[in-house]
């Protein structure tokens, strides 16, 4: 078995770095890259087609566990040199060509192609490294289940991950729901939440779906969602395969952008609650002052490479959080209104912004694969009764009972967070402000650390290598992403307004929009009559959906952050 791991590049051509064999020696490279060239033009011509999908490499039926996805072959890619040996390895029989274009996972996020090359040849080469017709290629043995290839270090049970995906989604995001409830309605919150938390769930399904068959097309054990992305539209037709180079990029850059907006909101977070506290005994300062307060604070933190240190703060923040939202419901539940005395529908203008919000509050699209890929058991992570759902669920529950009750108790003056609501001159109040502040400020570095290794690791470390002062610049780079969230905190210091924006431009593409997309590629050619239609059509729908709830969410977000900071 001959093994060669190259990169096709943007203009489709291909490039082999290096070659690991079992069955020859390194010095056969350059007769066996020439080899495989050869038969990549001949197949091509034969084909007379720029693409190879499933089933053209040898004329037979499609065998889509072993031939992954789309080879796109640049025309102008000429025929090399022939080298200088007579014959190819004794050993390389007959060909028999098999490509498998696998996305391997890497700790930075990055991914490279492998090409996995079956050849077996032992006759002479008649001088141009053309055979006359291939021998079939054996199919692989047994089928690949990518959930028993995952070697992972520390394993999580179902009920860890059940506790983590939880943790993930209760953050500012469910403060802010009574606002949410306020611009819908208690009716129509009510109903929207539901709904929204229903279509995020099942796309979440369709991602995580996706996932599981290209790894098993790949025979790989993971993807992580920019790989998920790119390997899904190479199984599609024409106008997918060409987005399909870009289309990680595409992704990590909404995931960056989804990142920063939360820490962005965690900012504003913690200055709000800080200041609503110290009003109360010094003077009456302008929240940006407490930003700036705060900013050297930030980056120190952020100067921490690596999270284990972390770890002890981000366990007492979990229990502070979970502390804070008890008494919170103490001061809801203290004076709760009649249903008669709040709108069951609110402004239609307002809508959008309820949307936004209630994407922002809902999803957890950052830690979502990550913590299936860890999982002991990921088969559990799925079906009806599974990891997700159960947790969706229980999301869903926990964050209609704070948006309808909090709405019920603040009606129109329900604020970005519902801290911000309770009495400031109560001492359990107080505490509760202070010390949910401090567990937000800890986790803006964990959420702020996905942001440095989609930046750092993903695309510029790379070009420092071999610099002495690679340090330095990391440094920098995280000290600019934290530079950029307090900048961006000072010109939207309107906590509701900035989380309705961030969940309305990122999470519409991100959680709705791309998983459909992905989904409708990488099945494009295996479904086939009433589940090809059925597929299509609910895309379809989901598709404009998330481009509704983006372009007339963001715009409303936009419009609403520039009335409150221009009047």
């Amino acid at each position: 078995m001959l093994m060669f791991l190259g990169h096709v590049h943007s203009s489709n051509r291909v490039l082999i770095t290096s070659t690991a064999t079992m069955e020859g020696s390194p010095e056969d490279t350059p007769c066996l890259r020439h080899f495989v060239i050869c038969e990549l033009l001949r197949r091509q011509s034969r084909t007379r087609s720029k693409s190879f999908k499933s089933g053209d490499f040898n004329g037979g039926p499609p065998r889509r566990r072993s031939i992954a996805g789309t080879f796109v072959m640049d025309p102008s890619l000429k025929l090399p040199p022939r080298p200088k040996a007579n014959r190819y390895p004794k050993k390389l029989k007959k060909t028999s060509l098999l490509l498998d274009i696998s996305t391997p996972v890497k700790k930075t996020g990055g991914a490279v192609s492998c090409f996995t090359i079956f050849a077996h040849d032992g006759k002479r080469d008649e001088g141009n490294g053309v055979y006359e017709k291939d021998e079939k290629v054996k199919e692989p043995e047994g089928d690949y289940d990518p959930y028993q290839e995952r070697v992972v270090d520390h394993p999580t049970t179902n009920m860890e991950t059940l506790l983590h995906l939880l943790k993930g989604s209760l953050g500012t995001g469910i403060l802010a729901m009574p606002n949410a409830f306020h611009n819908a309605g208690w009716a129509l919150g009510l109903v929207g939440t539901i709904i929204i938390g229903i279509i995020c769930t099942f796309c979440i399904h369709l991602l995580i779906k996706c996932e599981y068959e290209l790894c098993k097309r790949r025979r790989i054990p993971a993807l992580n969602y920019p790989a998920t992305a790119e390997a899904g539209l190479q199984e599609g037709p024409t106008i997918f395969t060409k987005l399909a180079p870009i289309s990680g990029h595409v992704v990590n850059f909404f995931v960056l952008a989804y990142q920063l907006g939360i820490c962005c909101v965690y900012v504003v977070f913690v200055a709000s609650n800080v200041k609503d506290v110290v009003d109360e005994y010094w003077y009456d300062l302008d929240v940006r002052i407490y930003m700036v307060i705060f900013l050297l604070p930030l980056i120190l933190i952020n100067y921490v490479r690596n999270l284990k240190y972390l770890a002890p703060f981000s366990a007492i923040s979990n229990i502070i959080t979970f502390i804070g939202f008890g008494i919170t419901l103490y001061y809801i539940f203290a004076e709760v209104h009649g249903i008669d005395e709040r709108e069951a529908i609110g402004e239609v203008k307002n809508w959008p912004l309820f949307f936004g919000t209630v994407l922002f509050s809902l999803e957890a699209i950052g830690v979502i694969m990550p913590l299936e890929n860890e999982m002991k058991s990921p088969k559990s992570f799925g079906g009806p009764v599974g990891v997700l759902n159960v947790a969706m669920a229980l999301i869903i529950a926990l964050y209609v009972g704070m948006g309808f009750f909090g709405y019920l108790r603040y009606g129109a003056d329900a604020k970005g967070s519902i801290t911000l609501n309770i009495p400031s001159g109560d001492p359990l109040a107080q505490v509760v402000k202070i010390t949910m502040a401090f567990a937000i400020f800890i986790t803006h570095a964990l959420q702020n650390y996905v942001a440095i290794d989609i930046v750092w690791n993903g695309y510029l470390a790379p070009s420092f290598e071999k610099n002495a002062h690679k340090l330095y610049y990391e440094y920098a780079v995280r000290t600019l992403l934290v530079l950029f969230t307090f900048l961006m905190g000072v010109l939207i210091p309107n906590l509701e307004h900035f989380i309705a924006f961030v969940g309305a431009v990122t999470l519409s593409l991100l959680a709705l929009f791309f998983p459909v997309v992905i989904e409708t590629s990488t099945f494009w050619y295996s479904k086939k009559g009433l589940d090809f239609y059925w597929m299509m059509a609910r895309n379809v729908f989901i598709s404009i959906f998330a481009l509704m709830g983006l372009i007339i969410g963001g715009f409303t977000s936009v419009q609403s952050i520039i009335n409150s900071v221009f009047t």
